[in-house]
């Protein structure tokens, strides 16, 4: 399985444990993850709000490079940047009059032949016996919820490959991996993305709404695919707790890193001891 893979700008950064946890996952699955050469920014989260040619041109420029590596299918972990190239895709391949002038605009001819997939569509369609015969040490008694965001899977005409309210990819991979994954009532709810950096009173008030919901869940963890989800949901607990007087300890891993872990990978490939939450109670149930 060869994808052109999208790493995004957050894969070095507050993304890295992401990135790392992808790659040996991958690894571990035969999946060939081939970077985009001279990738570029694919403007989330704020492009769209400037110039919708803008918005379109600069996943665009992405997708035209990565159709000249000569692969069907583009794939990447952040859920913004699958937002993007899945529009700009959807876009390209269904405006003759977009297409002309983004593919002037970027330089590029983008024929419109790729597929786009979230790393979440790409990892949950692997051969389920493929899945199963690489746990090697469960993740048996951890109860985790699922936390999709607003991107992941809406609108289902440009993602369509999950129930937009009601999402399972991840949590039948956390269930293939020997955890419990949890029935809640915030799995696309919005975080606040990058209103965390910009208006943190309100991204505030949404991380809060989700914490809450977890914490009413029971469950031990939540489970992301995003690097702005996680950024939210994990740095800003203590943002919640100062401005809400709240106490919230629920550690935030990346799907990949609880599926790396139950393949038996080690956890600082994985990035687990990283983290601004304290990773380690959680992680000490399941050995």
């Amino acid at each position: 399985m060869r994808y052109a893979y999208f790493p995004g700008c957050s894969s070095h950064g507050t993304g890295k444990e992401y990135e790392s946890s992808t790659q040996a996952v991958a690894k571990k699955l035969g999946m060939e993850l081939v970077e985009i050469p001279d990738w570029s920014c694919c403007g989330a989260t704020a492009a769209h709000g400037k110039s919708h040619l803008l918005n379109v041109a600069l996943p665009a420029r992405n997708l035209a490079i990565a159709e000249d590596m000569g692969l069907d299918t583009l794939t990447t972990g952040c859920a913004a940047c699958y937002q993007q190239l899945a529009n700009a895709n959807k876009e390209m391949t269904e405006n003759k009059e977009i297409k002309e002038k983004i593919n002037k605009i970027t330089g590029k001819e983008y024929k419109g032949t790729l597929k786009v997939k979230s790393l979440v569509e790409a990892i949950g369609t692997v051969d389920q016996e493929l899945l199963k015969s690489n746990i090697v040490k469960p993740l048996s008694g951890l109860r985790v919820a699922a936390y999709y965001g607003c991107l992941l899977v809406r609108p289902p005409q440009i993602t369509g490959f999950d129930d937009p309210e009601n999402p399972m990819f991840m949590d039948n991979m956390m269930k293939l991996a020997g955890a419990e994954a949890l029935d809640w009532a915030h799995k696309t709810e919005c975080c606040g993305a990058s209103l965390g950096v910009s208006n943190l009173g309100i991204a505030v008030k949404l991380i809060n709404k989700i914490l809450k919901g977890v914490i009413a869940s029971g469950a031990d963890c939540v489970v992301v695919a995003c690097p702005f989800c996680h950024l939210n949901l994990d740095w800003h607990q203590k943002s919640v707790n100062k401005q809400l007087g709240t106490s919230y300890e629920m550690p935030v891993f990346y799907f990949t890193e609880l599926l790396g872990l139950a393949m038996g990978i080690n956890q600082d490939e994985l990035g687990l001891k990283t983290h601004f939450t304290d990773t380690q109670k959680i992680l000490s149930k399941v050995g």
